[in-house]
């Protein structure tokens, strides 16, 4: 097909040969039209096959172009939008990194030197193995962008407060500033309204070095992730020639009259350590009553009036551990994670595969850690409920108690599989959308946890798992194995641990740890050090009370 141009020099040609022109002319016109013509049609030949030829464009995988795509993705999980990870730095993929760079101090020039993509990469995958200082990050003001200046500060050694999204408080020293941070993380109050607490700082020359050193009483912050039933975290930081060192312990009521240090080591008692210096003279304290406190630690109920003398050199505060021990249903959940979280924190982070040595600590790492998520996950559901205070959600959760009893007597001697098919029919006979019960389980997942009710914690991880949220059940197998809420049955524990590694299996949807793949490995493994071996998988598979009932609509 001719082009209009085409045409008209056709035309054109063909009119200059016509008429009275010599027969020479002629001749020479049919050739001139015909050599036109003819190239015309090879020309458009070749077009037309150009045309019709497919056009493939080789694809390339090369190095640079998946290097791309992990920086993409690294840059999408800290928050800085580069788009879909294509392996294409464009426009959207520019902008996030001259983000990135702004957060890090670094020049936003929106092109990664070496440097700064090898320390953004290896951040992200430093982040995918979790452990308590990503969770806390997730809990801050920054989120998990925290984590960058953090590492960076680590990497490089600074030290300086204000640094890796710490404050820097009243010039307090950047270990005293981080935990802080770390406290308001987790408490309502903001860092700077803690600060400004009775209580909630001390300052003393506990070492004799001259200079201040700082007692942080958690209790005041009104945060449950720091308290035990009874006792609170305590820190105390000493002063060292390398920087303040950080001392951890359990206890209520204390000052730091009740601690003494040597250099970056302190210890605690009951009585003022002679030469303490302290910042206040104390309150002075009552007389002890039976089951009271002496020299303000909490100790547990006693018969005696007055408290044996401390052995020379000892710590007073072991007669909290001489005593008789809980029993399972009155266990402190939150105080075993306090204690499960220093032990991680020194053990360098959580256990895997490739290191388990210990499966009990193991998969009570794992069940704090999924208690965290719990309550967090809860804790989003109620501020979706219009209208209702917290006092009112603990109050209807409080239901859970006499409805699930029934389920969770038989939590020691009824296998999983049985169970799963009582808690179905339980919810069938609920007159209850599985909506309802779900976010409703939710809800009391928090409630029973923040408060430390192993009873309605349990009855809600129950009845997660009787709507079909199969996942839960892991819950139920650290309860059972922990001895938390029910009498610790570690035999009774496998077929639940094999209900959650079964259905995550299978497909379902990772409610825990969601980024965290090798925890199922991990918990596979640990389960089965508790006995050797692990039940066979669950196959899929009373008259019912009054329930509470949440809507997030």
């Amino acid at each position: 097909m001719f082009s209009k141009s085409l045409k008209t020099t056709l035309a054109a040609s063909v009119l200059a040969t016509s008429g009275a022109a010599p027969a020479v002319a002629d001749n020479l016109g049919a050739a001139l039209v015909g050599s036109i013509i003819g190239g015309v049609i090879v020309n458009e030949a070749h077009k037309n096959r150009a045309r019709k030829q497919p056009v493939t464009r080789k694809r390339t995988y090369s190095p640079a172009r998946a290097q791309n795509r992990e920086t993409q993705t690294a840059l999408n999980y800290f928050g800085f939008q580069a788009g879909s990870p294509d392996g294409v730095m464009g426009r959207k993929s520019r902008a996030a990194v001259a983000q990135y760079q702004g957060h890090m101090g670094f020049p936003a020039t929106g092109q990664l030197t070496q440097y700064e993509r090898d320390f953004l990469v290896s951040s992200y995958s430093r982040a995918q193995i979790g452990g308590p200082q990503v969770i806390k990050a997730m809990q801050g003001p920054n989120g998990v962008r925290g984590l960058l200046r953090t590492w960076r500060d680590e990497a490089t050694g600074t030290r300086s407060a204000g640094a890796g999204g710490y404050g820097s408080y009243g010039g307090l020293p950047f270990e005293v500033s981080k935990a802080v941070d770390e406290i308001a993380a987790s408490a309502d109050p903001s860092a700077e309204q803690l600060l400004q607490r009775s209580g909630f700082m001390q300052l003393a020359d506990l070492n004799g070095d001259g200079k201040n050193d700082y007692m942080i009483d958690t209790s005041v912050s009104g945060s449950s992730f720091w308290c035990g039933a009874s006792h609170c975290s305590v820190m105390v930081f000493a002063s060292t020639p390398q920087g303040y060192q950080r001392n951890d312990f359990m206890a209520r009521g204390v000052t730091t009259a009740n601690f003494s240090c040597h250099q970056g080591v302190c210890r605690m008692s009951d009585e003022p350590a002679s030469g303490t210096v302290q910042a206040a003279a104390p309150t002075p304290a009552p007389a002890p009553a039976p089951g009271g406190s002496v020299g303000g630690t909490v100790l547990a109920s006693a018969p005696q009036v007055a408290a044996p003398a401390p052995a020379a050199g000892g710590l007073a505060a072991l007669q909290l551990f001489q005593q008789p021990a809980p029993a399972a249903n009155t266990a402190s959940l939150t105080s075993h994670c306090s204690k499960v979280s220093l032990l991680t924190s020194s053990n360098g982070g959580y256990m895997t595969v490739s290191n388990l040595r210990d499966p009990e600590l193991a998969l009570g790492e794992q069940f704090c850690l999924t208690r965290s998520y719990a309550i967090n996950s809860g804790e989003a559901l109620v501020a979706k409920v219009q209208g209702v205070s917290q006092a009112q959600v603990d109050s209807q959760c409080d239901a859970f108690g006499p409805v699930v009893q029934p389920y969770l007597a038989k939590l020691g001697s009824t296998g999983s599989d049985a169970l799963v098919s009582d808690l179905q029919k339980f919810v069938l006979q609920s007159n209850m959308s599985i909506e309802q019960l779900s976010n409703t389980a939710g809800i009391c997942l928090f409630s029973g946890y923040r408060r430390d009710n192993m009873e309605v914690a349990l009855g809600a991880a129950l009845i997660m798992v009787g709507v079909g949220q199969r996942p839960y059940a892991e819950l139920i197998g650290h309860h059972l194995a922990q001895g938390f809420g029910v009498a610790k049955s570690p035999e009774q524990a496998q077929g639940w641990y094999q209900t959650a590694i079964a259905a995550l299996e299978t497909g379902s949807e990772p409610v825990f740890a969601p980024g965290q793949p090798e925890r199922l490995a991990l918990i596979k493994a640990a389960s089965a050090g508790l006995t050797g071996t692990i039940a066979q998988p669950v196959p899929a598979s009373s008259t019912a009370a009054a329930l509470p009932s949440f809507s997030t609509d």
